[in-house]
């Protein structure tokens, strides 16, 4: 596997955030995938950010990452960046606009030709 191919599987996740399309995120997502929250630092697993998908309560407007740098490891890739992302949750006006963050991903290749993401966190950037 090389980086372009982790990069494209990444931007492929972002696409399926920004569309909506709760059963291709849930295709990118390895089974034990674990998010940490960007607001309280929480985890959230799998199955609950899914359901936060489907159910229409988190929803992505924009995502525009930046600054991407990918290092392998045999069939593991780490990306690391930033990202400014406008998202809504739970139908209100708490939508965080211009939330810029430092992201790190984790994506296995765990089917031959087939990036998955394990885990990502966000850390909001003071001043941004």
């Amino acid at each position: 596997m090389t980086s372009s191919n982790a990069l494209a599987a990444d931007q492929e996740f972002f696409q399926s955030l920004l569309s909506g399309n709760v059963r291709e995120v849930e295709t990118l997502l390895a089974d034990d995938f674990m998010l940490i929250d960007v607001m309280q630092g929480s985890e959230v697993p799998r199955s609950a950010f899914l359901d936060l998908l489907a159910g229409g309560q988190l929803q992505f407007e924009s995502i525009v990452p930046s600054g991407l740098k990918v290092r392998l490891y045999g069939d593991a890739a780490i990306i690391t960046g930033t990202t400014e992302m406008r998202v809504g949750f739970d139908g209100s006006t708490m939508a965080v606009p211009g939330l810029c963050t430092a992201a790190t991903r984790t994506s296995t290749s765990c089917k031959p030709g087939r990036w998955r993401l394990a885990s990502a966190q966000g850390t909001p950037i003071p001043g941004s």
